[in-house]
């Protein structure tokens, strides 16, 4: 058994000494010692005096036990379980279990690092849009982007101390970011009211920003806007979002790309589409038209008999593609122009491809409907 100013001396205070100035003191030691943190050897028996230590010097009977030179645990182990033991049994550790899940932040003194804390933080992502012409879309552009967001500020440059300051570690939660409440294993843990979760706090705040460490302003970007992007494309701007909290990392900007249709282009996919009215007898007999590109004209030739709907691709005329890979295509789709009325001319030249075009188109299909009817 060690003589009554041992313990005094593990904890490194005075006989004298208060219950917080022991329980502080416990604190530092159990941090530095504690097995999952130190590999270094002894220090498991270390900790184990440590504890052995603040079990009897946080509780005023014990205490006083101990000064008078009276044993507090007999001849069992300290650590409960042992034979003959007078301590916590079944493994308990009794108060010091208590102040561990405080400093660990859970049950029983498992271990938790002290400087396991919420740190610097990220800015949040802002979002905003432009308005794109057609041709702006296809060729690519630079334009203007205006945003309203929180910037690092300059003075603190983000930490939110005064200059020549910095923030300390939290002294009611010894920088954690948490306060632990409960008896024995069982403990809950919540923000510490002090610093509200972070760990620090600053005693002398910047001036500029009041200890925000950041500042509310309009910020002018001049963004290059890829060729060939559509209604709906994002374009990000890495480190252009909300800046950090505690000198963390900004966030990004994202820009939305709006892009009216076209009145002659649809856009489909990678590639586009036209609608190219022909007439009659452009369908019937064939024809070279002249269809539009992006670039100017090109000539298509219709195949005669071309039905309505029939499609004709011009590969590589399209938007370029924004995965690098080259050109899309353009895609003209033939749609044969019927004329709402006809004049006397007209009519009679109709009439007379009528007598001469290959019977009753519809005859095939009435037959069919006719066999099917007869069958049933």
């Amino acid at each position: 058994m060690a003589n009554p100013d041992d313990y005094y001396k593990v904890l490194g205070v005075d006989r004298k000494a208060s219950q917080d100035e022991i329980k502080k003191a416990y604190r530092k030691l159990a941090r530095k010692y504690h097995p999952d943190h130190n590999k270094e050897a002894g220090a498991e028996d270390r900790f184990k005096r440590i504890s052995e230590a603040y079990d009897t010097l946080s509780d005023a009977d014990k205490r006083a036990q101990y000064d008078r030179g009276g044993s507090v645990f007999g001849a069992g182990n300290p650590f409960g379980g042992g034979a003959g033991g007078g301590g916590p049994a079944g493994g308990d550790f009794g108060p010091f279990s208590d102040i561990l899940s405080g400093i660990f932040g859970n049950a029983g003194g498992a271990p938790r690092d002290p400087r396991t804390r919420p740190q610097a933080e990220r800015g949040a992502d802002l979002e905003t849009t432009v308005s794109l012409a057609f041709d702006q879309a296809i060729a690519g552009a630079q334009v203007p982007v205006t945003v309203a967001t929180h910037a690092a500020c300059k003075t603190c440059r983000g930490t939110g101390a005064k200059p020549g300051t910095s923030p300390i570690v939290c002294p009611e939660c010894s920088g954690r970011g948490v306060e632990s409440q409960g008896q024995g294993l069982f403990s809950i843990s919540r923000p510490c009211p002090r610093c509200s979760g972070a760990g620090t706090v600053i005693e002398n705040p910047c001036p500029t920003c009041s200890g925000a460490g950041r500042l509310r302003e309009v910020k002018k970007y001049r963004v290059n806007i890829p060729a060939g992007v559509r209604d709906g494309s994002r374009i990000r701007l890495a480190g252009k979002g909300e800046a950090g909290v505690r000198g963390g990392p900004a966030g990004d900007l994202f820009v939305v790309c709006s892009v009216p249709e076209s009145p002659i282009f649809r856009r489909r996919g990678d590639n586009l589409e036209v609608e190219i009215p022909i007439t009659v007898a452009e369908a019937l007999t064939g024809a070279e038209v002249e269809v539009p590109t992006l670039h100017g004209t090109k000539k298509l030739r219709v195949p005669a008999g071309t039905k309505h709907g029939t499609v004709q691709r011009l590969r590589g005329e399209g938007p370029p593609k924004l995965d690098g890979s080259g050109d899309g295509d353009i895609h003209y789709r033939f749609v044969i122009e019927m004329p709402k009325d006809l004049n006397a001319e007209q009519k009679r030249a109709v009439e007379e491809l009528s007598k001469v075009m290959n019977g009753n188109p519809r005859e095939d299909v009435l037959r069919q409907a006719a066999a099917m009817r007869k069958a049933a």
